[in-house]
């Protein structure tokens, strides 16, 4: 139980478009809590090592997470006393790249072609899952499954996202990657891999529910229970970061460079379109029934064991109650005077 009123709230997120990040890049979440005599601490700061693995583990108290969905299911089903709070939906380029000329123009080419599948020694193989799913989603617009491929197992254990799988592609070992995100799109192009099937070009969404696609937002029931006006305060400042970002899409790019760790053409080529609009957590049924298609395929490839009833899982109570706090959070009053 976090019985006490805590002196460190902890927040985690991955290096792609959050309201978490941008909320930390402003320095809002530490003013949110500072007359509260609160720090408010990122995983990834670099005195954080100690705690850094739960990241993925998610069994500190006090910690509030925006990231990938594989670890949060993983962490859930292993037992991890967590809530799911929000999700959002953010389009980040999800592509299959190939050799020019490979003859692959659509999803239908896979058909027999060798799929690169990585394998990192983590906790958790988010990789090796986001590749599965990828892969998946495309071969299910041709009516087929991952049996009409043929998955080639790579050694993803060496320096640099993407690399294994690229070089593999390169030197003619695998015939297609799946990749997502800015580091990607700079990749890709020192690899000389060009996209073969764009996966955001499908109208049908679940062609790229993958990892970060619904992206949950998770707390710990614990810190849920003895301090919820703590959750629906941090969740409130989340959502006045969205609002501030919807209108400022060159300072969310500038963010984006810092949190992917990529330059202008890597953001700028990943994410597309009103991206920066799209920041808001919600729970609605869409949203949940995408997350819980996720669920059974991690369950099925062996992701994780025991089910996780995402219905149950989620707490909407908290988002509801941050949105009415929004008007109120300093930055947003700020602006609307």
């Amino acid at each position: 139980m976090v019985t006490s009123r805590p002196d460190t709230l902890w927040f985690t997120r991955c290096p792609v478009p959050t309201a978490t990040g941008i909320a930390a890049d402003q320095g809002w979440l530490a003013a949110e809590f500072a007359a509260d005599g609160i720090a408010v601490r990122s995983l990834q700061e670099s005195g954080a090592g100690d705690v850094r693995g739960e990241h993925f583990r998610h069994r500190l108290a006090t910690l509030f997470r925006e990231g990938g969905n594989v670890p949060a299911l993983w962490a859930r089903s292993g037992g991890a006393p967590t809530r799911l709070v929000g999700l959002t939906w953010i389009e980040e380029r999800q592509v299959i790249v190939a050799r020019p000329g490979s003859g692959i123009e659509g999803p239908d080419d896979l058909k027999g072609r060798r799929l690169a599948i990585p394998h990192r020694a983590i906790e958790i193989d988010f990789w090796r899952a986001m590749a599965l799913r990828g892969f998946d989603g495309a071969l299910r617009q041709a009516g087929l499954s991952l049996d009409a491929a043929v998955p080639v197992d790579l050694d993803g254990d060496v320096p640099g996202q993407w690399e294994a799988e690229l070089t593999a592609l390169r030197e003619g070992r695998v015939d297609a990657v799946y990749t997502k995100g800015a580091v990607a799109v700079e990749a890709a192009a020192r690899h000389g891999a060009e996209v073969a099937i764009d996966l955001d070009s499908f109208a049908d969404r679940r062609s790229r529910v993958n990892n970060g696609t619904p992206r949950p937002i998770t707390v710990d029931q614990r810190l849920l229970d003895d301090h919820p006006d703590l959750v629906v305060r941090f969740l409130a400042v989340l959502l006045g970061a969205a609002d501030w970002a919807a209108d400022r899409p060159a300072e969310v790019a500038r963010i984006l460079q810092d949190e992917t760790g990529s330059g202008p053409a890597g953001v700028a080529g990943a994410y597309r379109g009103d991206y920066h609009r799209g920041l808001h957590a919600g729970l609605d049924d869409g949203r949940l029934t995408l997350l819980a298609e996720q669920e059974e395929f991690l369950r099925r490839h062996g992701f994780h064991d025991t089910p996780v009833d995402v219905t149950t899982w989620a707490d909407p109570a908290p988002l509801a109650e941050a949105r009415a706090l929004v008007p109120r959070l300093p930055f947003i009053a700020q602006e609307q005077s």
